[in-house]
């Protein structure tokens, strides 16, 4: 349930790969293909991970397949090449003896990326399902004095990434979790050898120690916590795959154990989060298992830890220190550093470099279109619909902005970022001024933090119409061709027509940054004071024209206004907020889905003075905030691992994914309120995202100890690298609302269970073109995970101070 624009571009991705689909139907997904390394230097397989889910369950992850990646190197002819164009606008083939070799990339053509490489391994699912395939025998328990078979074997088995062998043809490296079922408990302190007949598998010797090893049962934040955090929790949950739940019941006793000196610094006992047969939300349970929840809040001492479960395992370790809300929201804010566009990420900055894409002083034009932003839409794709309104005008000086996943458009919904950050600053000016990013504009007069919020609202500036109007943003008249990085983007660039909704979605940033500006530098607010008010001049004389005022351009207009009259405190724009405000009405929601939002703006009326304000109406947006707020932790106490979403009824998946906690209301309660029950559920509703999950993962790249390493970034694939760190991606889905995905079709063969038997809290594959789960945007998921995790960092900082 994502705007137009947003539901657009899922149409039009999958359109984009229908085609693909269609054409890789039938073609086997075995690691056969020519392209694959030959099987003959298959490597013998080991157990990469063995633990106890609990004491009679042992299990085993065996992963198979490896992936080459694809470079890009000089290209040069050779006698026969050939170039292949399979869909019209699209990649361009290099064809060499009758094979494709890879595509050609640039302007020039200049530029080969390679195919991937896909090694296979020895592995048969049939033989891994069999009770006789695995012999399990110990010197020291009695039990086990002779081999002994497992009772019953379950399995889950997974893509951990992909490799394009052919134009249409892919491979999929896996990881399979195997249940063994044994017939009796193990030891503990004992050690177990486990033989694989009739296969290729390394014998095991595992040794089972409960408050040692780890186990994947046992599932924790991977940021940590701060010492004054009111909801230090860990989880208990397994779900078996094809085996389904396990019930370990409530009472089980847990300890806290120091990691440096292998002490017990607290014990207590799991309490029953929420049953496999509760629903979550009212579509379904998304976890398909019990989740047990231990609460060691009273754990202050700074420190390293881990949770283990009696007769069970541990937890990865965790720290408990006064920065780690500091160190992922930093982390969060340079991952929009990461995605800028315009400038060339060099050291010292980062160390993953990338050269300047899209910088007028490197050739790249910028035409611009006639047609608007707002217009696009499910009907009215921006691959058609941008070019055919493109003109021979060029936009001068049009760099800057960041991209989303994907693609390198630079659109007005990312204004969202600067607001949110601006947000931040506003709220905790102290705490902020002294965040250093190490970014380039570290050593000027203004924070880092605020800083980073002008970059996107310089490139609107930038880019403003003579009369004011804001355009819709900058795009290429095509997804990138399989093979270019952003700074070797060969496609035309254009600039959106200027239009009432970006004018007045502007307009409220530029008046925001103006207020938080004016008492630190008063030229600069100047400049972006006007600025803002000739966009919203410009809008206005739009709308008198008898442009459409949908509910998207009502609600930025209202927005708009509530800056204005924070920055000016003239009535007459509370006047103009009055309008349109949906706050007249004390029972009205918030924000209904192709209605209204109007949260932003509730938030700037209620901490406005009460002379400039209509007191009702400031205290029903007041109202209306915290009851959006209790909505969502009424949903985090009825969840297994405690996440919550915005919208009760909206399904799982995209930006309303699992990969970026929902907990924005949350603070903005707790701010109004000073009501600790809010910061508590709003540190529970962001466990899920950093790592304390079924998965043992954090959804932002670089963060933790296990994060995604395929996120859809065209510039890290095609150049072979790590992902840049700090990208929060969209996370799970659904897989019973979005079923019929072109890259799920791709990956079923090695998916078991079939998609639709997984639980919504593990399916994510961690596989490069799969956007509904691994591609993100800025504005959707990576801010707003930011301003979370900021707000956590300054609310729990020594001495924290507050604003309004």
């Amino acid at each position: 349930m994502q705007n137009e624009r947003e539901a657009q571009g899922r149409s039009s991705m999958m359109a984009k790969f229908k085609s693909l689909l269609a054409m890789s139907a039938g073609l086997m997904l075995c690691g056969c293909g020519a392209t694959s390394v030959d099987a003959v230097s298959q490597p013998q397989l080991k157990v990469n991970q063995a633990y106890l889910v609990k004491p009679d369950v042992l299990a085993i992850r065996i992963d198979t397949g490896k992936v080459i990646h694809g470079k890009q190197t000089p290209y040069r002819s050779q006698p026969g090449d050939r170039l292949e164009q399979p869909r019209p606008d699209g990649d361009d083939w290099l064809i060499r003896d009758g094979k494709a070799v890879g595509t050609l990339a640039g302007r020039q053509r200049n530029i080969l990326h390679s195919l991937d490489q896909f090694i296979p391994s020895p592995f048969n699912p049939q033989w891994a399902d069999r009770v006789t395939s695995y012999r399990i025998t110990s010197s020291s328990d009695r039990s086990y004095a002779s081999t002994l078979n497992p009772t019953s074997v379950f399995r889950k088995s997974k893509p951990t990434d992909m490799a394009r062998v052919g134009q249409w043809k892919f491979e999929f490296p896996v990881s399979h979790v195997i249940y063994l079922k044994l017939p009796s408990p193990l030891k503990a302190g004992t050690t177990y050898q486990i033989n694989f007949p009739d296969s290729q598998v390394q014998p095991l010797s595992f040794k089972y120690e409960p408050n040692v090893t780890r186990s994947e049962a046992v599932q924790v934040s991977q940021g940590g916590f701060a010492p004054s955090d009111s909801g230090k929790v860990a989880f208990l949950s397994t779900w078996m795959g094809n085996g389904g739940k396990v019930e370990y019941g409530a009472g089980k006793p847990f300890t806290v154990i120091d990691e440096k000196t292998n002490k017990t610094v607290f014990t207590g006992k799991t309490q029953l989060s929420r049953s496999s047969d509760e629903k979550e939300d009212p579509r379904r349970n998304h976890t398909l298992t019990n989740v047990y929840w231990m609460d060691f809040t009273p754990v202050r001492s700074p420190g390293q830890y881990r949770v283990c479960v009696e007769n069970v395992g541990c937890s990865l370790s965790f720290q408990i220190s006064p920065d780690v809300w500091r160190n992922t929201f930093s982390l969060s804010v340079r991952g929009l550093y990461h995605q800028r566009s315009g400038i060339a990420l060099t050291k010292p900055y980062t160390n993953w470099t990338r050269p300047r894409p899209f910088h007028p002083d490197d050739g790249v034009v910028v035409y611009e279109s006639t047609t608007k932003f707002m217009d696009i839409g499910p009907n009215n794709d921006f691959t058609v619909a941008l070019p055919r309104g493109k003109t021979d005008r060029q936009l001068p000086n049009a760099w800057g902005g960041y991209f989303d996943a994907g693609d390198w458009d630079r659109n007005i919904q990312h204004v969202e970022v600067s607001r949110s950050l601006f947000e931040l600053v506003e709220l905790f000016p102290d705490y902020f001024s002294r965040i250093n990013l190490n970014i380039p504009e570290s050593k000027d007069r203004l924070p880092d933090v605020v800083n980073e919020a002008l970059w996107t609202i310089d490139f609107f500036r930038r880019i403003q119409a003579p009369d004011g109007g804001i355009r819709g943003g900058i795009e290429s008249r095509n997804h990138p061709k399989f093979g270019e990085a952003s700074w070797q983007e060969s496609y035309t660039v254009m600039a959106y027509a200027p239009e009432t909704w970006s004018s007045y979605l502007y307009a409220g940033v530029a008046a925001r940054a103006a207020n938080w500006l004016r008492s630190r530098d008063a030229k600069l607010a100047q400049g972006y004071q006007e600025s803002a008010l000739r966009a919203f001049e410009y809008a206005e004389r739009e709308i008198q024209k008898g442009e459409k005022m949908t509910h998207r351009v009502r609600d930025a207009r209202n927005l708009a206004a509530a800056e204005f009259l924070r920055l000016t405190g003239d009535p007459k724009w509370n006047a103009i907020f009055l309008q349109a405000t949906i706050f007249k009405d004390p029972n009205k929601e918030i924000r209904v889905w192709d209605q209204h939002d109007q949260r932003d703006a509730a938030f700037v009326y209620a901490r406005l003075p009460k002379n400039l304000v209509d007191p009702g109406v400031q205290q029903n947006a007041r109202n209306a905030l915290i009851k959006e707020a209790d909505a969502a932790i009424a949903l985090s106490n009825q969840t297994g691992f405690k996440w919550t979403k915005e919208l009760l009824f909206e399904p799982i998946g995209w930006g309303p994914g699992l990969g970026s906690p929902k907990g924005v209301s949350i603070v903005r309660a707790h701010h109004l309120t000073k009501d600790a029950k809010y910061l508590r559920s709003a540190i529970l509703v962001t466990q899920f995202a950093l790592g304390a999950n079924p998965s043992n993962m954090t959804y932002t790249t670089g963060l933790g100890q296990r994060s995604p390493q395929n996120p859809l970034i065209f510039d890290q694939r095609m150049m072979a690298t790590t992902p840049p760190p700090g990208i929060t991606l969209y996370g799970p889905y659904d897989p019973v609302d979005y079923s019929d995905f072109w890259t799920i079709e791709l990956f079923k063969p090695v998916l078991f269970p079939a998609p639709m038997d997984w639980p919504t809290v593990e399916s994510y594959f961690d596989i490069f073109l799969f956007p509904m789960a691994t591609e993100f945007t800025v504005m959707q998921v990576m801010s707003s995970s930011a301003y979370l995790w900021g707000y956590l960092a300054a609310t729990t900082a020594p001495n924290a101070k507050t604003t309004d």
